[in-house]
């Protein structure tokens, strides 16, 4: 992994790891190599609500414009529509400013290329090497041909009906809760579900800057849930910061991931003849219950590391139509090629108006083993270090052999943050927390 480009781009605390200046060069350096030098190239920018967005947007967009590019400025808008709407406007690249889930501290810079796909590793690495490098590209335009900025104002519009065109019938009777995370999906989702003829109940849809993902959003499903049972919904929908995911909420008030809704929309493909290969593509951390659940429906889960750039490779090889994560980052590669929170609400939302059936039921296909995550601290330059530890590695291999046939254990640095993440399955709620617990405190103590 490199030293600046994680499992998602660029992110860091906003005006201290991601300064202006940094922002400045990724424009201009990212902004040169994605258009290849081409005459009158334009790039897509949007943001989600933070309040730093402001400052990036206008540094990342100096840097694009100083190598003669020029940039569609969309405004706030979830990070699949800077990804679908480069492709739309015939864009040599997009580029969404946000940190997704994390704290309103945060901010990002991820790229897109003119197909509307993450970057590659290898021009991430070229990007990174400039910059680390202290090195600049040949190219200073001067009058006429300097980039300039041009607003876009139908942009919300134009990604609302292309999500319109992914289902085949609307959603009239359906009541649908709705948490937006005072984050990008703020004014698009209810004002997509409402078209789409829903009844809409909307909560944390009023961002002043600094409430984003603050007790809200799909970091914090209880907020949903709550929702659900106060109006009585059929569905509950809760978005991330930039609606890359969804967590979804039947109307019993469960919560349904990312595993249960690849389960439910994995199960309808196929009986539409519509699943490519037979296969879903999900992560390491997706439970193992969803091997079950697939092993009796007759179809294969390929298993990719974490990220949903990852899994849309594993995808896009094989040309699989559905994969996703467990956090709700869920791909419908007909449609889309990054996770689409609003995309996968219609998505699940028109299957449970199709079917006939409340969410619980076509939930219950699937039923997750008890899955422990636990985060322990350790400082960014250190979070791989846990591979070179014998002390932790012996304790791993203790774990893997404890639990072999019955659960897991799986040990993975984050890509956004300064934590290294273990989780842990199995039969028994209370004796894998202690056990996560005991391996979290064993890598702080050893890695710090």
């Amino acid at each position: 992994m490199g030293k600046l480009f994680g499992t998602d781009g660029v992110r860091g605390v906003a005006n201290k790891d991601l300064t202006v200046e940094l922002a400045y060069k990724l424009g201009r350096i990212g902004g040169y190599l994605l258009t290849k030098g081409k005459e009158k190239a334009k790039i897509v920018v949007g943001m989600d609500t933070r309040i730093s967005g402001d400052m990036l947007e206008a540094a990342l967009i100096s840097g694009i414009c100083s190598v003669g590019v020029d940039v569609l400025s969309l405004g706030v808008l979830p990070t699949p529509a800077i990804a679908y709407l480069t492709r739309e406007y015939n864009a040599d690249a997009g580029v969404m400013i946000s940190a997704s889930h994390n704290p309103v501290e945060y901010n990002g810079i991820k790229f897109f290329n003119s197909e509307g796909y993450k970057l590659t590793d290898e021009i991430e690495d070229e990007i990174e090497s400039y910059i680390l490098n202290n090195e600049d590209i040949l190219a200073s335009p001067v009058g006429e041909n300097v980039g300039r900025k041009t607003i876009v104002m139908d942009a919300l519009n134009d990604y609302s009906n292309f999500l319109k065109t992914t289902i085949d019938i609307d959603l009239k009777g359906l009541k649908i809760a709705v948490d937006c995370g005072n984050g990008a999906a703020y004014m698009i989702a209810p004002l997509l579900l409402e078209e789409l003829g829903a009844e809409v109940h909307v909560i944390h849809n009023d961002p002043n800057g600094v409430n984003i993902n603050v007790s809200c959003g799909s970091t914090k499903p209880e907020e949903v849930q709550k929702l659900v049972k106060e109006t009585g919904a059929d569905i509950g929908l809760s978005f991330d910061g930039d609606a890359d995911r969804l967590i979804a909420v039947d109307e019993k008030g469960q919560i349904v991931d990312g595993d249960h809704i690849m389960a439910i929309c994995g199960s309808y493909l196929k009986e539409k003849d519509l699943l490519t290969g037979n296969t879903v593509v999900g992560t390491v951390m997706s439970n193992l219950g969803l091997d079950i659940c697939f092993d009796n429906k007759d179809i294969n889960l390929v298993k990719t590391k974490v990220g949903d750039r990852y899994v849309l490779e594993e995808m896009s090889k094989n040309n699989y139509k559905l994969g996703g994560e467990q956090s709700g980052h869920i791909i419908f590669l007909d449609h889309n090629t990054t996770g689409d929170g609003l995309l996968t609400g219609i998505k699940l939302s028109s299957i449970v108006k199709e079917k006939g059936k409340t969410l619980s039921e076509l939930a219950s296909i699937m039923t997750s083993l008890p899955q422990v995550l636990v985060n322990a601290k350790v400082e960014n330059s250190k979070k791989n270090s846990y591979l070179e530890d014998e002390i932790i590695k012996v304790e791993i291999q203790n774990l893997e052999k404890r639990f072999d046939g019955e659960g897991r254990v799986l040990i993975r640095p984050s890509g956004t943050e300064p934590l290294v993440r273990v989780m842990i399955e199995g039969k028994d709620t209370s004796e894998i927390e202690t056990i996560a617990k005991k391996l979290a405190d064993l890598i702080e103590e050893r890695l710090n």
